[in-house]
């Protein structure tokens, strides 16, 4: 499959944090099984640094389908407000 074939749009998500920074998988997939327990969060294990000392560091993020209704409950909620003091304004003349 080429890139010409690919059609959807990237959305990005909410940024990954570093819960932690291990020299060695076997540590940071540990780390990974006991933060998954939840399961409104996301975790990765991302293999990064400089070439002379990597590391492998467990990420976790909210889960962006939640993260995405939460943002969307928040501008409702001050949709409603604004619309709220709007007609307040217009009721005292």
């Amino acid at each position: 499959m080429s890139t010409k074939e690919v059609n959807g749009d990237h959305q990005e998500g909410p940024p990954w944090q570093i819960v932690g920074k291990f020299p060695t998988f076997e540590e940071a997939d540990l780390k990974r099984e006991e933060v998954s327990e939840d399961a409104e969060i996301q975790v990765k294990i991302h293999y990064q640094g400089k070439p002379r000392s990597r590391y492998f560091a467990v990420k976790t993020r909210p889960d962006p389908t939640i993260a995405l209704e939460e943002a969307l409950n928040i501008r409702r909620a001050e949709k409603k407000r604004r619309k709220a003091k709007l007609n307040k304004k217009r009721r005292k003349k």
